[in-house]
């Protein structure tokens, strides 16, 4: 089943050039890939599995005015969320250069105006609240609890997307904050925050 039909069989509610944009990203990906390596996800069917991976949450998130991915890599969750969200801005902080510069890159040719690429650690950027922070793949939930923390207060919402360790990281870092696990093929999203 390819990516489209098993999103529009999931119902989960994408705009009309959800899909346009993805085609285009994953076009200048492989181009990219090809000379900078940015992603392990190599051939389309990868790269379509981790499309579906960033984009299901939309399926269960409360409506956001503003969202940070914290290590967004070659645009995972965060670009993909971006083309799924696009009445939320969205700033993706991502250190290394040639990261950075493709996610820049693709800002510019999709002409995504919710969307700012900030080339820096997290830990060097100024004090902001966001609604949502997201983070795939960056570090353990302890830690990315301590990264997160000048950018949220007790409204925000934190989406991290973990792997089966999730229950263990869990109890070792999150005791006095509301969460819930949500389980979806292999990936594991804990989201965390009030009133969930």
């Amino acid at each position: 089943m390819d990516l489209k039909t098993k999103l529009l069989q999931e119902k989960i509610p994408l705009p009309d050039n959800f899909f346009t944009f993805v085609q285009r990203y994953k076009e200048h990906l492989h181009r990219w890939n090809k000379t900078h390596n940015l992603t392990g996800a190599k051939d389309s069917n990868t790269l379509d599995s981790f499309i579906y991976d960033a984009i299901f949450p939309i399926s269960f998130l409360p409506k956001v005015d503003s969202l940070m991915d914290i290590g967004t890599g070659a645009g995972f969750p965060g670009m993909i969320l971006a083309f799924g969200l696009p009445d939320t801005d969205v700033t993706l902080v991502e250190p290394l250069m040639k990261r950075a510069s493709f996610l820049q890159f693709i800002k510019a040719d999709l002409k995504l105006s919710n969307v700012t690429v900030i080339k820096k650690r997290i830990e060097q950027m100024q004090p902001s609240i966001f609604d949502l922070i997201t983070s795939r793949a960056v570090t353990d939930t302890k830690m990315l609890l301590e990264l997160s923390r000048n950018f949220r207060d007790k409204k925000t919402k934190l989406l991290f997307y973990k792997g089966e360790k999730v229950f263990d990281e869990v109890r070792d870092g999150v005791q006095d904050m509301h969460y819930k696990v949500i389980e979806r093929n292999n990936r594991h999203y804990l989201l965390l925050g009030e009133n969930l």
